[in-house]
């Protein structure tokens, strides 16, 4: 038969269905989905799960050679993402972190900009640190301020 799929699927019906119920991502559920069409024979050929499963045959015979060379392992394995580092890394935010739960503070935001600079050597613009600081870690540079005597008086 044309299109037919010589693999053998390890893992019983059972197990795979009790699979497909943990998936978090729906990315993970249309792999798992697809060996349960394949084990349940509710698809024939590979082109026929890849129409069931509205993909194409080439990305569901690539999902298959995932399986076949590791296992479900290889097939539901989620790559980290690429991305740009972080202007601030992450030792440099504990530090800061750290410094921020002192008693110190800051008077402003500029000011950690230049601390992070003098004090660690991480340059970093204004919005950076605002966006860090503020959204990120959910602090505020403002320390509480001593009231003046005549105010405390009254």
């Amino acid at each position: 038969m044309a299109g037919a799929y010589k693999l053998e699927i390890s893992q019983s019906e059972a197990e795979l269905k009790s699979l497909l119920c943990q998936q978090k991502t729906v990315r993970a559920r249309e792999r798992v989905q697809l060996l349960y069409l394949l084990k349940t024979k509710q698809a024939e050929t590979v082109q026929a799960a890849a129409a069931m499963l509205g993909r194409n045959r080439v990305t569901v015979q690539d999902w298959l050679r995932l399986y076949r060379e590791g296992g479900i392992e290889s097939l539901l394995h989620q790559k980290k993402g690429g991305g740009r580092p972080r202007k601030i890394p992450e030792w440099a935010v504990s530090s800061l972190q750290q410094r921020l739960q002192t008693g110190e503070g800051f008077d402003s935001y500029g000011a950690i900009c230049e601390w992070l600079e003098e004090s660690l050597g991480v340059s970093a613009a204004y919005k950076t640190v605002h966006k860090l600081v503020h959204d990120r870690l959910q602090a505020s540079p403002k320390v509480a301020r001593l009231q003046s005597a005549a105010l405390a008086e009254e």
